[in-house]
C-alpha cells in the first residue's frame, strides 16, 4: 500500500493521486499515519456515489474495525479528525438529520450581508495595521485571522481567545503531534463558553444551539460549535490565502478580475476546483462487504474522499486548464446529506477578506517569484507556508471606507401665519 504521508504525499499530493490512479484506478489502497490502512476515492463519480449511500458507507467511526480492535492507539493524531463525538458528522439516519438541523437552522439566521460586514471590519483593522509599512505577508498578518476573528463573534467568544484557536485548529488539521492537545484545547474553550452562555445568553451561534427545539444536551452543544469551527476556519483561512495566490500569479486571472470580466465569487469556485482547501476528507466505513469501482471493500474498512483527486478526474474534466466560471459542482465541500453546513459561512468570509484587502491595495502584487512559494502538505490538506507581497505604503485612513454620514435635513419653511380669526390647525 502506499503511504498518503512522507516526501512523495509531502512535495507532490496531486502527483501522487495521478500515480495511484494509474495504477490502480478510481479506488486505491493507501496507508495513513501509523500504518493504518485506508481506500482513496480518487473518481469523481465513486466519491459522488459514497457520499451519496450512507447505507453502505456510514459516518459512524464505531463502525472501524481497526479501532474496534485496537489498532489505533489513543493518542493517535488520527482520532482528532476520524474519532466518534457526539455531532452530525458521527452519526446518519434521523439521529442525522435531528443534530444537523439543529446546526444549519441555527446558522441561517447569520445572513451573509451581516457576515460580510464583520468580515469588512475586522479585514480593515488588520490592513491598517501593515499597510504603512509598503509589505506584508498576508498568510501569517491576514488570512489566518480573518476567519478566527468572525468566527469568535459569530460565537459569542472573546476576541482575545482567537490566536489560541487559530494555533490549535492548525495543529490538528496538519495531524502533527500537537493535534490531540489542541483538540483537548478548543474543547475545553468551547465547554466554557456553553457554560457562559447558559447562565448568560445572547444573539450568537452558541446560544441558539443550547435553545434550538432539538433539545441538544451540552456536549453536543459543543461538538457542534467545534465542527464549524474547525470546517469554517482553516478550510477558510486556506481558501482565501489560495484565492489570493492565484489572483497575484496568474495574469490571465488577474487581468478578467480587474477587467470586469470575473468576479471575485467565480474565482473562489475556480479555486475551489483546482485547490480544495480540503484535498483529502476523512472518513466513510463501510456497514458490510461491497464493491466499489472493481475494488473489494470489507465491512469497517476506513474509506477517504479524495476531493482534489475528485476535481481532476478525466472521466468529467478532460482538460484541468479549462475555466469553469460559476460551475459549483466541484466536490470541495463534499457532497450528499453530509455536505459541508458551513460552506456558505466560508463563502461570504473570503468573499469579502479578498475583495476589502484588493480595495485597500489595488497595486498589491507577489513580492517574490510564483516558483520561491513554499507548501507544507499532510494526509487531509496542503497549506501554503507564506505570501509575501508588497504595495505602495500608504496610511490607514487612505481607501478605507468612510461611514456614511447622516443626510442633513432640508430646512423646514415656515408656515405662513393664518388669517386673523382663523381656526387654529388641528
Amino acid at each position: 500500500m502506499t503511504p498518503l504521508y512522507g516526501p512523495l504525499a509531502e512535495s507532490d499530493p496531486m502527483g501522487l493521486y495521478e500515480q495511484l490512479r494509474a495504477q490502480h484506478g478510481p479506488v486505491a489502497p493507501v496507508l495513513l499515519d501509523g500504518e493504518v490502512p485506508a481506500w482513496l476515492v480518487l473518481g469523481y463519480r465513486e466519491n459522488v456515489e459514497v457520499t451519496r449511500a450512507p447505507s453502505r458507507f456510514s459516518r459512524d467511526p464505531r463502525l472501524w474495525r481497526d479501532w474496534q480492535q485496537g489498532m489505533i492507539a489513543e493518542d493517535s493524531p488520527l482520532l482528532p479528525m476520524m474519532g466518534w463525538r457526539p455531532d452530525c458528522v458521527s452519526a446518519d439516519g434521523p439521529e442525522h438529520q435531528r443534530l444537523r438541523a439543529a446546526l444549519t437552522e441555527s446558522l441561517a439566521q447569520f445572513d451573509r450581508r451581516g457576515i460580510r460586514r464583520h468580515v469588512q471590519r475586522y479585514a480593515n483593522q488588520l490592513i491598517d495595521g501593515f499597510c504603512a509599512d509598503g509589505s506584508t505577508e498576508l498568510l501569517s498578518r491576514y488570512a489566518q485571522h480573518v476567519p478566527m476573528l468572525v468566527l469568535t463573534h459569530l460565537f459569542g467568544l472573546p476576541e482575545e481567545d482567537g490566536p489560541g484557536l487559530v494555533e490549535a485548529a492548525a495543529a490538528l488539521i496538519k495531524g502533527t503531534e500537537k493535534a490531540v492537545a489542541g483538540n483537548q484545547f478548543i474543547l475545553d474553550t468551547l465547554e466554557q463558553l456553553v457554560k457562559d452562555k447558559k447562565t448568560a445568553p445572547g444573539r450568537d451561534f452558541a446560544t441558539a444551539l443550547i435553545s434550538h427545539q432539538a433539545g441538544l444536551t451540552d456536549d453536543e452543544v459543543q461538538h457542534h460549535l467545534r465542527l464549524v469551527m474547525l470546517a469554517t476556519n482553516e478550510t477558510t483561512t486556506n481558501l482565501i490565502v489560495n484565492t489570493l495566490r492565484m489572483v497575484l500569479t496568474d495574469p490571465r486571472f488577474h487581468a478578467s478580475l480587474t477587467g470586469g470580466l470575473l468576479t471575485i465569487a467565480e474565482a473562489v469556485e475556480q479555486v475551489l476546483w483546482d485547490e480544495p482547501p480540503l484535498m483529502v476528507c476523512p472518513g466513510r466505513w463501510a456497514t458490510s462487504d461491497t464493491e466499489l469501482a472493481g475494488q473489494q471493500i470489507k465491512a469497517g474498512d476506513l474509506l477517504l474522499l479524495g476531493l482534489a483527486a475528485g476535481n481532476v478526474d478525466p472521466a468529467v474534466r478532460p482538460d484541468p486548464a479549462a475555466r469553469l466560471h460559476g460551475n459549483r459542482s466541484h466536490l470541495a465541500f463534499s457532497r450528499g446529506p453530509h455536505e459541508c453546513p458551513g460552506q456558505d459561512v466560508g463563502r461570504a468570509i473570503t468573499d469579502a477578506a479578498v475583495e476589502t484587502l484588493l480595495n485597500r491595495l489595488p497595486d498589491i502584487h507577489l513580492a517574490v517569484t510564483d516558483d520561491e512559494l513554499r507548501w507544507t502538505s499532510s494526509s487531509w490538506a496542503r497549506h501554503l507556508n507564506a505570501l509575501p507581497v508588497a504595495f505602495a505604503r500608504r496610511s490607514p485612513d487612505e481607501g478605507r471606507p468612510q461611514p456614511a454620514r447622516p443626510a442633513r435635513p432640508a430646512p423646514s419653511t415656515p408656515e405662513p401665519p393664518a388669517p386673523v380669526g382663523a381656526a387654529p390647525t388641528p
